[in-house]
C-alpha cells in the first residue's frame, strides 16, 4: 500500500479523492437542518485542533507519511473554515444583499464585509501555520494551505468581477443574500489572468517531475494535483456542469 502511495499515479488519486470526499462532507452537512449545525461545528472544532497538532507533527520530517499527515491536516482545517462559512456562523458583519446601483468601490467595500471575518480566520489560521513551521523542514502542510488560500481568493474576486456560472443557487437558504454579490456575465480579463497564472505555475510543477529538475517526491506530486484541480473548478465557472454528477449523495438533501 505504502508503494503505491509513493507513486506519482497513488499520490494523485489520494489528492482527488480528499477534494472529492471533503467536499462532497461540507455540502452535505450544510443541507442538514438547521440545527445539525452546532453539532458539525462541535465536531469540526475538534478536527481542527486536532489537525494542527498533526500538522506541527508532520512539519519535523519529510517522511511520506508526515507528507500525507500534514496535507491531510490542512484538508480537515480547511473544512472548518468551509462550514463556518457557510452555516453563517463565520462570514461576516454585513449580512443582507448588495444594494443596487453601486459604483465598483462601494460594491467592492459591501462585498468584503459580506465575507470580512471569513477572511480575518483564514489569516489567523495562516499565521499559526508560520509560527509552527519555525525550523521545521517539511513545508507540505504549509504549501497546501497556502495553495488553498490563493486558489480560493482568486475564486472570490472572479465571482466579484463576473464569470457565467456563479452557482449562487447552490448556497444554503441563509447564505442566498450573498448571490446578490456575484456578478453573472462574460469572464472578465481578470479570469484569464488568474487562469494564465494557475496554468503556467501547474504547467512548471508537472515539468518539473517529468524533466527531474527536482525530485519525485509525494508532497510535489499532491500539491500539483491538487492545483490541477483548483483550475478546474475555476473552469466550472464558464462550463456549466450539474454538481450532481460529482456529488449525488452529498446534494440529495435539499438546502435549508
Amino acid at each position: 500500500m505504502m508503494d503505491f502511495l509513493t507513486s506519482t499515479l497513488g499520490a494523485s488519486l489520494f489528492a482527488v479523492f480528499s477534494w472529492w470526499l471533503g467536499t462532497g462532507a461540507i455540502l452535505w452537512l450544510v443541507r442538514l437542518p438547521a440545527s445539525s449545525f452546532r453539532w458539525s461545528m462541535f465536531g469540526l472544532s475538534f478536527l481542527l485542533g486536532l489537525s494542527l497538532w498533526t500538522t506541527a507533527i508532520s512539519m519535523r520530517t519529510h517522511s511520506v507519511t508526515n507528507v500525507y499527515i500534514g496535507f491531510v491536516s490542512v484538508i480537515a482545517m480547511w473544512s472548518w473554515h468551509e462550514m463556518a462559512f457557510l452555516t453563517g456562523w463565520l462570514a461576516g458583519p454585513r449580512r443582507v444583499a448588495l444594494e443596487h446601483g453601486l459604483q465598483f468601490k462601494q460594491r467592492f467595500g459591501q462585498s468584503v464585509l459580506a465575507i470580512l471575518y471569513h477572511e480575518l480566520a483564514l489569516l489567523v489560521n495562516f499565521g499559526v501555520l508560520l509560527v509552527l513551521q519555525q525550523d521545521q523542514p517539511n513545508h507540505v502542510a504549509l504549501c497546501t494551505y497556502a495553495l488553498l488560500w490563493c486558489m480560493r481568493l482568486s475564486a472570490k474576486l472572479n465571482l466579484f468581477f463576473g464569470v457565467p456560472q456563479v452557482g449562487a443557487h447552490y448556497l444554503p437558504v441563509h447564505l442566498r443574500y450573498l448571490g446578490s454579490y456575484f456578478k453573472t456575465g462574460p469572464v472578465s480579463p481578470f479570469f484569464y489572468l488568474t487562469m494564465l497564472l494557475s496554468t503556467a505555475i501547474w504547467s512548471w510543477m508537472v515539468w518539473a517531475l517529468h524533466s527531474g529538475e527536482v525530485l519525485i517526491n509525494t508532497g510535489w506530486v499532491l500539491l500539483s494535483s491538487l492545483l490541477g484541480l483548483a483550475i478546474v473548478e475555476h473552469v466550472l465557472m464558464v462550463f456549466a456542469l450539474p454538481l450532481q454528477r460529482l456529488w449525488g449523495w452529498a446534494m440529495k438533501v435539499n438546502p435549508v
